[in-house]
């Protein structure tokens, strides 16, 4: 197995409350990487953004999908119920999407099954499970071009690998 890492040089955070979406509050300096900014909309802060990671309670879409640039990846954490979603429909159709455990995506995750419902994808629209694609089992990213979502409702084994980590 290979190890990547992307070498983040700017950070933007851009938060949104209900549906007045509104720049998030400036990191305080001890917060403040070197290079931050916070954008007062989603396209300001999506335009050239290379990893996007969601972390709401939305139940609707917390950006536009034609915000998105080519090759973008999304990391897609919060709204992990049946009936919301934070990604458009449109963005999880075009994307190569990648979840933590196939089961409780399709069970749990309304960022997958609302476009399914939609008609927008099928069950096999899902590439793979994160751990084939760690485990070499499954391809990951096939292109530079190609925009990638990891969808996750959260599993126990994540928990307990990130206590591990905390814990030490």
């Amino acid at each position: 197995m290979r190890t990547l890492a992307a070498a983040v040089l700017l950070v933007s955070l851009w938060a949104c409350k209900g549906k007045d979406k509104q720049a998030a509050p400036p990191p305080t300096p001890s917060q403040k990487p070197e290079h931050a900014t916070a954008p007062a909309d989603a396209p300001t802060a999506l335009g050239d953004a290379d990893i996007v990671s969601t972390a709401t309670t939305s139940a609707v879409p917390v950006f536009r999908d034609g915000d998105l640039k080519p090759g973008v990846h999304i990391n897609a954490v919060g709204s992990y119920k049946p009936h919301v979603r934070e990604l458009p429909g449109e963005t999880v159709r075009r994307a190569a999407l990648f979840v933590d455990e196939r089961r409780s995506a399709l069970e749990e995750a309304g960022d997958i099954l609302i476009p399914l419902r939609e008609g927008l994808i099928g069950e096999g629209h899902i590439r793979a499970e994160i751990g084939e694609v760690l485990a070499g089992l499954k391809p990951g990213r096939r292109s530079d071009d190609e925009i990638t979502v990891f969808k996750s409702v959260g599993n126990a084994v994540e928990d307990l690998a990130v206590a591990a980590l905390v814990l030490g």
